[in-house]
C-alpha cells in the first residue's frame, strides 16, 4: 500500500501546496543558488507569504498546528526533492525553533515564536563546537551572569543558517563544576555586539544554504534571553531539540532520493538507443523499479516516525527495514529506537 493512502486530508493539504511551491518557484532557483553559495531571499519570502513557515508551530504561537512532526517532514520532503539546500534552509528554522518550543517559557514563545511564523525572523541553532560535535557536553563555550546579563565567549562551528538568522540558540557552560546541569541555552539576536559571523564555509554540497562559525566575544544578552528562565537546562533542551529534528533529516534525505528518481525517469524517457527509449529496455525497467521500490521502503518508517506529538516520549519499535544480505535477498526486521 502506497503512504499516501494513509495521508489525512489535512497532510495532503500541505503536500500539495510544498509541491506546488516547490516546482514553481524551488526548482527554478536551485541551480543559481548552489552554483553562487547565495541564499534565496525570494523563494523564503514566498514560502512565508504562503505559510510555510506556520507548519512546526502552534496557533497559541502564530502557528498553523505543530502539534505532530508529520506535516513539517512532508513539506520538508517536497522542498529537498527539488533542492536540497533550500530543503536544509527550510528544516533548519524548525531546529532553531524547538529549543523554544520544548524548553522556553509562555512569556518567551510568545515573545519569539509569531515573527518565526510570519517569516519576519530566521532562526539557527548554535550547538556544535571544534571539539565538542556529537560529545555536546565538551563544550567549551562560556556564560556568565553579570550585572543583569549574561555575558558570552567562544566559537561555534558549522552553524547551518547562521549567516542569514536573526535569532540564534546558542549553548554555553554556565556552570563547569556541575555534570548534569552544565549547560544552558540562550538566544542570540542579530547585531547583538561581541557576536559576530567569523567564516562561512565553502561547501560540497546543499550550498544554498550558509554554514557559519559564530565568534562570541563578551557578547552580552538580556538576562530574561536565558531560554527556559533557569540556568542548568541546556543540554536536556538540546537533546529533546535533536530528537525532534532528526526525522526532518530523514524526510530531507528521502526527498533528495525521490528527486534523483524523478530525474532519471526523466532521463530515461529521452535517452533514446537502438531506436527506442531505455525506459523500454528490460534492465533499465528493472533499475527504475528497484529505484522506486526503495525510495517506498524508506519513506514509510520515517513517516511513521513523524506522525507522533511533538513531546511524545522514545519508545522501542519494530520497523521493517529491508537489509540486502545477498543478490535478491533481505535481512531480518531490525529494532530501530525512535528519534535517534
Amino acid at each position: 500500500m502506497s503512504v499516501e493512502r494513509l495521508m489525512s486530508k489535512e497532510n495532503l493539504r500541505w503536500r500539495d501546496l510544498a509541491r506546488s511551491l516547490a516546482n514553481e518557484v524551488v526548482r527554478p532557483a536551485a541551480w543559481k543558488a548552489d552554483r553562487l553559495q547565495e541564499y534565496p531571499w525570494d523563494v523564503t519570502r514566498r514560502l512565508a507569504k504562503e505559510g510555510l513557515l506556520k507548519v512546526w508551530i502552534p496557533e497559541e504561537y502564530g502557528g498553523a498546528g505543530g502539534e505532530r512532526l508529520l506535516n513539517l517532514c512532508i513539506v520538508v520532503e517536497e522542498l529537498s526533492r527539488a533542492c536540497g539546500g533550500i530543503g536544509v534552509g527550510f528544516a533548519v528554522n524548525a531546529l532553531g525553533s524547538f529549543p523554544i518550543l520544548v524548553g522556553g517559557t509562555e512569556e518567551q514563545k510568545h515573545r519569539w515564536l509569531p515573527p518565526i511564523a510570519r517569516g519576519e525572523k530566521l532562526i539557527s541553532f548554535g550547538l556544535s563546537e571544534k571539539d565538542a560535535g556529537s560529545d555536546a557536553q565538551a563544550q567549551q563555550t562560556r556564560a556568565e551572569l553579570k550585572d543583569g546579563k549574561w555575558v558570552l565567549n567562544g566559537l561555534k562551528k558549522w552553524n547551518t543558517g547562521g549567516g542569514v538568522a536573526d535569532f540564534t540558540v546558542v549553548f554555553a557552560v554556565t556552570d563547569p563544576a556541575s555534570k548534569s546541569r552544565r549547560i544552558s541555552a540562550f538566544l542570540v539576536e542579530k547585531g547583538t555586539p561581541g557576536a559576530r559571523i567569523a567564516k562561512l564555509e565553502d561547501k560540497m554540497g546543499i550550498r544554498a544554504i550558509p554554514v557559519a562559525e559564530i565568534e562570541l566575544k563578551n557578547a552580552a544578552v538580556p538576562e530574561e534571553n536565558l531560554i527556559g528562565g533557569r540556568p542548568g537546562m541546556g543540554f536536556k533542551i538540546a537533546m529533546q531539540t535533536l530528537d525532534r529534528a532528526r526525522p526532518g533529516v530523514a524526510a530531507q534525505a528521502v526527498g533528495l532520493a525521490q528527486g534523483a528518481l524523478d530525474f532519471a525517469l526523466l532521463y530515461a524517457t529521452k535517452r533514446v538507443q537502438f531506436g527506442v527509449p531505455i525506459s523500454s529496455q528490460q534492465m533499465v525497467k528493472q533499475m527504475l523499479a528497484d529505484s522506486a521500490t526503495k525510495v517506498e521502503a524508506a519513506r514509510a518508517p520515517v513517516r511513521e516516525e513523524e506522525d507522533r506529538p511533538l513531546g511524545a516520549a522514545h519508545e522501542e519499535v519494530q520497523v521493517a527495514i529491508p537489509v540486502p544480505v545477498g543478490e535478491g535477498r533481505r535481512g531480518p526486521v531490525a529494532p530501530r529506537r525512535r528519534g535517534g
